[in-house]
């Protein structure tokens, strides 16, 4: 007999770290992981909308990086239970990235609006739940007992950064033209 997906044990607001004690499903590490497994779901999303194989198989290899972040995060003492697997080659990797397809693309003389094609869209929401993940382990960095890697922050930083530039890499291929901003008259 397979075991069932609930459990009833989250029934009374309460979830379990993984080798940490229990804790509010609104604790400062749950919004943090939370947000990050919510951008890990956005790149599903935009991967749905078939984009180029150069951008894709960039997304489910970050896909794979934030389920790891995740589960540091969800880990009160990741190096005793070995996932603190977020470091500097990840970082590393988001960085030869942004500067491979930001060279690929228009140099920008001023900021643009989020749009374009629906994958370059599902790029730039992605982009703002990843700083809102960011938000969130900043927030859980700040209030936490235990320590948390400044690598998870900075992965963030970067992946926020690297889908900007590759939703205007999908526009660009898509041919799809980005919108100035126009200041307000």
């Amino acid at each position: 007999m397979t075991a069932k997906i609930y459990t009833k044990t989250g029934d009374d607001g309460q979830t379990g770290l993984f080798g940490g004690p229990r804790v509010a499903k609104d604790d400062a590490r749950i919004e943090a992981y939370g947000a990050v497994d919510e951008l890990n779901a956005l790149l599903g999303l935009a991967r749905c909308e078939s984009p180029p194989a150069e951008l894709d198989e960039l997304l489910v290899e970050f896909q794979h990086d934030l389920f790891a972040l995740g589960a540091e995060l969800a880990t009160p003492d990741p190096a005793k239970l070995g996932t603190n697997w977020i470091g500097a080659s990840q970082i590393g990797r988001l960085e030869q990235a942004i500067d491979h397809h930001d060279a690929l693309v228009p140099p920008l003389s001023q900021f643009i609006l989020p749009g374009g094609s629906k994958t370059a869209s599902l790029l730039h929401v992605a982009r703002t739940v990843c700083r809102r993940a960011e938000r969130r382990v900043v927030t859980l960095a700040r209030e936490s007992q235990q320590p948390i890697s400044p690598q998870t922050v900075i992965y963030l930083n970067r992946l926020g950064d690297l889908l900007f530039v590759l939703a205007r890499r999908a526009n660009a291929l898509a041919g799809s033209q980005e919108e100035p901003w126009r200041k307000p008259q």
